[in-house]
C-alpha cells in the first residue's frame, strides 16, 4: 500500500519541493525532500526511500551523477526522472542508466500519481519476478523463448534486464525472428503483466483509419462512426501496448504519437476532453530506424522517446546451434495428428536443418515442423518429411537463369516468384529484399494474376 511506501524528492526548488512533498503525502506515501545531490545520496542511504522522485537539475551532483553514483554502490532504487524542456536525450540517459521512467515538466499530478501508485504496487511482485528471470535465463528458457547459443543468451540477458522498468523498447530484426513473442515475454515477466496487452500492426491499416485505432474516435467524428469507440491506447491502460511495424506509420500520425506519449494524455478523434493513460510502449519494426530518419520518414525525437533501449534479434541462421531446442520446442508445442506419435527427429535431418539459409527465420521453422508432424510416419521425422527445397539447400541459392528473349516483365515476374520462394514463402521479406513496399509486390502479383487469367480466357 501507498503508506507503506517511503519517497525521496530530490528537487533545489525549495517552493517546488514542498509543494510535491505535500501533494504525495495526501496520496498517503511517506516523503522526505533533498534540495542537491549530494544530500540526496545521504538519504539515499539513511532514509531507504522504496521510491525516487529524481530532478535532473541538481546542484553538487546532478541527477545522472546521482544515479550513476547509487549503481556504483549497488543501491537500487526505482527511480523517476524529471526532466525540463530541451532534456530529453539526458533523461534517456538516465533511463539506461536504470531509471524506472521519466516525465516532462511541467509534471502532470494525476499522470504522477497513477505511476507512483502502480510501481508501488508491483514493486515486491517485480523483485520476485526477477529473481525468477535470472533462473530462467541461466536455464536457457524465457517464457516461450529457447536457446542456449550465446547470441540468444544475449537476448534474454537484455529480456531479464529490461523487464521489471517501465522503459519503452524497440525490437529490431527480420521477419520471422520472433519480435512479438519477445513483446509478449516482457509484458509477461513485468509488473504489469496482470493488465492487458494489446498489439497494433501499423503496416495493415490505411492511414486514414490508423489513428482511429490507436486514439479511438466519438460517435460522428467522420463518416461511418455510429458510436464511440476506444482506441489501442485506451485497451491497454494499465498493461502493454506494442506498435508493430512502427517504421511504416506517417510521419503526420508520428507527430500525434509524440505528443501522447510526452503528454500521457490523449484525445479521441471528434472527442473534447483529455483522457489520461498509462501505458507502456513496446515498438518493433525490420527497418533500419536511423535510416528513416536520415529520409525523413521517421521522427528523430519519436526515435529518441521510443529507443529507450533496444533489443536486436539474431536471424536464425546465426543461433543455428539451437536447432535441436527449438525443434525439440515446437514438437511440443503443436500436437501430432491423432493416432500418431512423434519423439523426435533424426540426426541426418537435423543437420539439414541446419545448414540451410533460413529466409523466413524461427517462423519458417515452425512451420517446417508443422508440416513434418502432418507428412511423417514417426516415430522419428526424417529427411523425406522436409519441404525439397531444405533438402536442396534453398536457403543458400539465390540464383536463377534468365533466357535471351525473355521480356523484361517476364524476368520481373520470373523475379518476384524466385525471391519468394527463396523467403520461404514470407512476402513482407521477399519485399525487404527486392527493395519494394509491401503493398507494391501484391500489386505486382495481383497484375502477374489478373494477365493469367486473361490468357485462359482468351
Amino acid at each position: 500500500m501507498p503508506s507503506e511506501k517511503r519517497i525521496l524528492v530530490a528537487e533545489d526548488d525549495v517552493a517546488t519541493g514542498l509543494a510535491w512533498s505535500e501533494l504525495i503525502a495526501t496520496w498517503g506515501f511517506d516523503v522526505r525532500i533533498a534540495d542537491d545531490g549530494r544530500r540526496a545520496l545521504e538519504l539515499a542511504e539513511n532514509y531507504d526511500p522504496h521510491i525516487l522522485l529524481l530532478d535532473l537539475r541538481l546542484p553538487e551532483l546532478n541527477g545522472l551523477e546521482v544515479l550513476s553514483e547509487l549503481r556504483q554502490r549497488g543501491v537500487d532504487i526505482p527511480t523517476i526522472m524529471i526532466s525540463g524542456e530541451g532534456e530529453i536525450s539526458d533523461a534517456v540517459q538516465a533511463i539506461k542508466l536504470g531509471a524506472y521512467d521519466y516525465l516532462r515538466k511541467p509534471v502532470d499530478p494525476p499522470h504522477l500519481r497513477v505511476l507512483l501508485n502502480n510501481l508501488s504496487t508491483h514493486l515486491t511482485v517485480a523483485e520476485e519476478n526477477q529473481r525468477l528471470r535470472r533462473r530462467l535465463a541461466r536455464a536457457g528458457e524465457l517464457g516461450r523463448l529457447v536457446g542456449h547459443s550465446a547470441p540468444m543468451r544475449r537476448i534474454i540477458t537484455l529480456i531479464e534486464q529490461v523487464a521489471p522498468s517501465a522503459a519503452s523498447v524497440v525490437i529490431l530484426g527480420e521477419s520471422g525472428t520472433g519480435k512479438e513473442l519477445v513483446a509478449r515475454t516482457l509484458h509477461e515477466l513485468s509488473p504489469r503483466h496482470a493488465g492487458p496487452y494489446v498489439a497494433i500492426n501499423c503496416a495493415a491499416l490505411p492511414e486514414t483509419l490508423m489513428e482511429s485505432e490507436l486514439f479511438g474516435h466519438e460517435r460522428g467524428a467522420f463518416t461511418g462512426a455510429d458510436r464511440r469507440r476506444e482506441g489501442c491506447f485506451e485497451l491497454a491502460t494499465g498493461g502493454t501496448l506494442l506498435l508493430d511495424e512502427i517504421g511504416e506509420m506517417k510521419p503526420e500520425l508520428q507527430a500525434k504519437l509524440l505528443r501522447v506519449l510526452e503528454e500521457g494524455k490523449l484525445r479521441r478523434l471528434g472527442g473534447g476532453a483529455e483522457i489520461s493513460i498509462d501505458v507502456r510502449v513496446l515498438a518493433s519494426t525490420n527497418r533500419n530506424l536511423e535510416a528513416a530518419i536520415r529520409d525523413g520518414r521517421f521522427r528523430e525525437d519519436l526515435y529518441y522517446r521510443l529507443n529507450v533501449f533496444t533489443i536486436d534479434l539474431p536471424p536464425l541462421s546465426d543461433h543455428a546451434d539451437d536447432m535441436a531446442a527449438l525443434v525439440e520446442h515446437f514438437m511440443r508445442e503443436i500436437e501430432a495428428p491423432a493416432g500418431k506419435t512423434v519423439s523426435g527427429i533424426d540426426s541426418e535431418a537435423l543437420e539439414i536443418l541446419k545448414a540451410y539459409g533460413w529466409p523466413g527465420n524461427v517462423r519458417q521453422l515452425r512451420n517446417v515442423i508443422e508440416r513434418a508432424l502432418i507428412v511423417t510416419r514417426g516415430p522419428l521425422i526424417g529427411v523425406a518429411d522436409l519441404p525439397a527445397e531444405l533438402k536442396r539447400g534453398g536457403g543458400g541459392n539465390s540464383a536463377f537463369e534468365i533466357r535471351l528473349g525473355a521480356s523484361l516483365d517476364e524476368v520481373e515476374r520470373e523475379l518476384i516468384q524466385r525471391t519468394i520462394e527463396f523467403s520461404g514463402g514470407n512476402k513482407s521479406r521477399a519485399a525487404e529484399i527486392l527493395g519494394v513496399s509491401l503493398k507494391t509486390l501484391y500489386n505486382r502479383l495481383e497484375r502477374y494474376q489478373n494477365r493469367s487469367a486473361q490468357d485462359t480466357a482468351s
